[in-house]
């Protein structure tokens, strides 16, 4: 397999969830795959300073931490705590060496139906946000869903509304995320990516295959590379065209992936991204 093509890949740590840390940072040496991105729960399960020292040791780099966000609560002291918890988030990306933290907004609060008032409060979260985390040099990725999540997880559905956002805060404070399982689907997307690399706020680049019919619980429904409907080539084209030359991260959420072999699903995505992503 070519490693100038897998130079760019990096395996985020969902991808392998069955993998301990230790785990990861071993198979992923053994793969030739220099970059990870990681996600909160399991790092701070392991220790963030010695996840650090883990990475550092095994010469990764990490691209990203998810996830920051969920800021969209009405209560005063559910916003604040809100708050609290992504300046948490914020030092736990400085102290792994990533400059990207990636936000999921957050879903309607219980008997609200108000969307728009939902994503002003993350534009007001924000605001208090993005200095702190320019302060510890972490940007803030913000990440639309595909509308399926907009009630309970992200108020913020496609592109366009997460450039809205982000295009009230400096570049290099406040970006967005590609991700293709969440836009491949919208004819807009090629405009936006183009408005978003105009900006230079294409912070990060993800990719997952869209797959039907959706298993039960849609959060699990990301597919392996090459199952799927996602043009994968066309898409990096356009993210490129656009700019960005940062790593591309493989995150799939799928529990057939996750009751397999590490390695053998590992192998199975670099093959894959080289396939029909390359």
């Amino acid at each position: 397999m070519n490693e100038e093509h897998l130079a760019r890949l990096s395996l985020n740590q969902e991808t392998i969830k069955q993998w301990s840390l230790p785990e990861l940072a071993e198979g992923c040496v053994k793969a030739g795959i220099g970059q990870v991105g990681l996600w909160r729960a399991p790092v701070q399960a392991y220790g963030v300073e010695r996840t650090a020292r883990l990475l550092a040791d095994a010469g990764l780099t990490v691209t990203s931490l998810c996830r920051g966000g969920f800021l969209t609560a009405l209560d005063p002291g559910d916003r604040a705590a809100a708050l609290d918890d992504n300046r948490r988030a914020i030092d736990e990306a400085a102290a792994l060496s990533t400059d990207t933290l990636v936000l999921v907004s957050g879903g309607l609060p219980p008997g609200s139906r108000d969307l728009y008032g939902a994503r002003e409060r993350v534009a007001d979260a924000l605001a208090e946000l993005a200095p702190y985390a320019a302060r510890r040099g972490v940007r803030l990725a913000i990440e639309p869903l595909h509308p399926m999540f907009a009630s309970d997880r992200c108020v913020v559905s496609t592109l366009a509304q997460a450039l809205d956002l982000a295009e009230r805060f400096p570049a290099e404070q406040v970006g967005v995320v590609v991700d293709t399982y969440h836009v491949w689907w919208d004819d807009r997307a090629p405009a936006q990516i183009a408005r978003a690399g105009a900006g230079g706020r294409i912070h990060s680049f993800q990719l997952a295959d869209w797959i039907t019919p959706l298993p039960a619980g849609v959060l699990l429904g990301r597919g392996q590379l090459g199952d799927g409907s996602v043009d994968f080539r066309a898409l990096r084209a356009e993210v490129e065209a656009a700019g960005f030359d940062g790593p591309i991260e493989v995150e799939i959420f799928n529990e057939m992936l996750w009751a397999r072999d590490g390695a053998e699903v590992l192998a199975e995505v670099a093959q894959r991204f080289v396939q029909h992503a390359c």
